[in-house]
Parts: C-alpha cells; sequence; structure tokens
C-alpha cells in the first residue's frame, strides 16, 4: 500500500504503514502480522500508538490537523510533527541520555517513529500527583537544559551556523502564536478559552485583567519571547512532557520547538513544579499531609537551577575557545569581562 498523502492511521492502516516502512519493520523483527497496538494519546494534539513486536517495540506519534482535544473548530498545521522531529533529533545529538531516539520521520504523513519508554516510564506530572520522589530529577534536568542550550546558542556556534538553524525553525510560527496566544495573551483578557473555579476564584481572574502593572511586564516578556533568537528551546517544557523512572528522565513532545530565549525552558519546567507544590494540598489525606513532599519539591527547584548554574558555567569553561562568536576569546580573554560576561548571560535567563 502506498502513503502518498496525508491521512489519519487507525491501527489497521497503521500495520500496513508499517510493513511499506523497512526503518520500522526492521526495528520490529519483520514479523509485522503478530503486532500488539494500542493507542494511547492522553494529550491534547496527537495520535500515539504502543507498537509492539517480536523482537522490539516503539511508539508512532501522528500530528492532525487540529488541536485533538477541542476538535475541528481549532484547526492547526500538521507540519508541527516536523519541527517536532527536528528538535528531538537536534536535542538527542546533545543529550543522548534524556531524549527518546527518533528511528522515522514521514513528513508527508505527518509521522514520528520513536523510541517506546516502557513501563515504569510514565509523565512527571502523575508521579508528582502520586507524591513519588525523583532522586535523580534535577541532576538529569539541569543536564538536559544545560546541554541543549548552551550547545544551541551562539556561545557555541558561530553565527553563520546559528543563523541557519534560526531560519529553519522560524517556520513553526503557528506554534509560536498559540503560545503566545495561551501564555501571553488570554490569561489577561476576557476569553473563551479561559477557565477557572467559579465563583471561587471570580475575583482573582478579575484582579489579573484589571492589573495594569502586571499587564506591561506580561507584554515585556511577550516581546523578548518573540524576539529573542537565543537558543533551540523545547518550548512546552512543563511536566506533562517528561518522564520518568526512579533512575531514568526523558523529554518528550518539543513540537512547540523554536530558537526562543533560553529562560523560557527553564521557566516553564520550574513554574510547573511550583504548580505541583501549592497542589499538593488538594492530594493529601489523613494519612498524609504531604508536608515531606512539599519540601522535597522546593528542594527539587533549588537544586535544579543550582544545578544547572554549575553545568551551564562548565560547559562554557570547557568550550572558551571553541568557535562560539557570542563572546570571542580574543575579546573577552580577562578576568574581570569574562566573569561580567557570565553575569549579563544569567540575567537573560529571565525571559
Amino acid at each position: 500500500m502506498a502513503f502518498t498523502e496525508f491521512r489519519p492511521l487507525d491501527e489497521k492502516s497503521l500495520i500496513e504503514y508499517i510493513k511499506a516502512t523497512p526503518s520500522l519493520s526492521s526495528k520490529l523483527g519483520d514479523k509485522c502480522d503478530d503486532l500488539t497496538i494500542k493507542e494511547v494519546g492522553d494529550g491534547n494534539l496527537n495520535f500515539v500508538y504502543i507498537v509492539i513486536g517480536a523482537s522490539d517495540s516503539l511508539v508512532i506519534k501522528q500530528a492532525l490537523s487540529y488541536i485533538r482535544c477541542i476538535g475541528e473548530s481549532w484547526p492547526m498545521t500538521k507540519e508541527r510533527a516536523y519541527f517536532e522531529a527536528l528538535a528531538l533529533k537536534a536535542h538527542g545529538q546533545l543529550c543522548p541520555d534524556h531524549v527518546p531516539e527518533v528511528y522515522h520521520f514521514d513528513r508527508t504523513m505527518s509521522l514520528i517513529g520513536m523510541r517506546y519508554l516502557e513501563p515504569p516510564h510514565i509523565i512527571l506530572r502523575k508521579g508528582l500527583i502520586a507524591g513519588v520522589e525523583y532522586p535523580l530529577l534535577a541532576e538529569h534536568m539541569s543536564e538536559h537544559m544545560a546541554k541543549t542550550l548552551f550547545c544551541s546558542s551562539l556561545i557555541y556556534r558561530t553565527t553563520t551556523e546559528h543563523k541557519r538553524a534560526v531560519a529553519e525553525f522560524c517556520g513553526n510560527v503557528e506554534l509560536c502564536r498559540h503560545t503566545e496566544q495561551v501564555v501571553f495573551s488570554d490569561p489577561y483578557k476576557v476569553s473563551q478559552f479561559n477557565h477557572w473555579t467559579s465563583p471561587y476564584l471570580d475575583r482573582d481572574a478579575e484582579a489579573v485583567r484589571e492589573d495594569n502593572t502586571l499587564k506591561f511586564e506580561i507584554a515585556e516578556l511577550k516581546s523578548k519571547f518573540c524576539e529573542r533568537t537565543q537558543a533551540l528551546i523545547h518550548g512546552d517544557l512543563h511536566t506533562g512532557s517528561v518522564m520518568v523512572t526512579l533512575d531514568s528522565t526523558q523529554v518528550i513532545d518539543p513540537e512547540f520547538a523554536f530558537y526562543g530565549p533560553m529562560g523560557f525552558d527553564i521557566g516553564a519546567y520550574v513554574g510547573n513544579l511550583i504548580l505541583a507544590f501549592f497542589a499538593q494540598d488538594g492530594h493529601a489525606d489523613e494519612g498524609n499531609d504531604r508536608t515531606a513532599y512539599k519540601e522535597w519539591i522546593l528542594k527539587t527547584i533549588e537544586e535544579t537551577w543550582t544545578l544547572f548554574y554549575k553545568k551551564f558555567t562548565a560547559l562554557w569553561h570547557q568550550h572558551k575557545d571553541g568557535s562560539g562568536e557570542a563572546y570571542l576569546p580574543e575579546i573577552y580573554n580577562k578576568p574581570e569581562p569574562s566573569e561580567a560576561c557570565t553575569r549579563k548571560i544569567y540575567g537573560r535567563f529571565v525571559p
């Protein structure tokens, strides 16, 4: 069967697609009639299938032309799959221990085949709700952010490399506009997409809409989000975009990726941990008031930033005589300007 134009796949047609795709069928052992397929797409946007074969397993992710959780009334480009595949490959090269490997990408079908993160991997958000402590989370997430942000920035790359990459990811404009809307616009005005616990939080929602000082600050952040091309950011790095076990951390779903401000990824991730902290009271019961777990979340936030700072700075020192053109060693070759550069760049982690 030829797949020469886009169509959404169901379990039956997915088997035919795998049979026609050697990079997938060979991974599964070439006995495609005995595949076990399960649709597990509990996210907002895509179809996601777990495919288990005789010798291995993988995940197939297919983008639709609309937001799945809303329906066809909110269209969205299928090209997001292209940028997700690009970002997975780029981040995977920079930090392979914490990014699932891509086996196959089909632009016509808006389809990615990648490593299956087998149980006990779960979405981090679910683990935080369950009150599970992940001892390596801060270590792993700080490593992922330090490597992907540093190595895709001008501190590490030439201006030519950087501009080519920026130009490539500029095409992800529709998902960037989605973030601009739901993060930097809708919460501060009356919008059909805003939801809160009414009537209990009505005054709080109104206070946000009426806070002019806040809105001016948000406008500044939105401007920086749109204008700064510091590094290849994930673009949607919340606790639903991380899968974990006690000794593994994998960052997934970078379909919002583009060259933007480094601080957006850091802030989104830490902000989600802060939300998890305040949500713990709602998960408390008579046997566990979640006090100890809330302390673990705060400790994890602090360790994440401390380790990120340490790792990012170490990468900078390691490559200070490399090809990066932001701070040329011939210019910044004394301790004082070097330290000033370090302070300057960390100030820019605020998006």
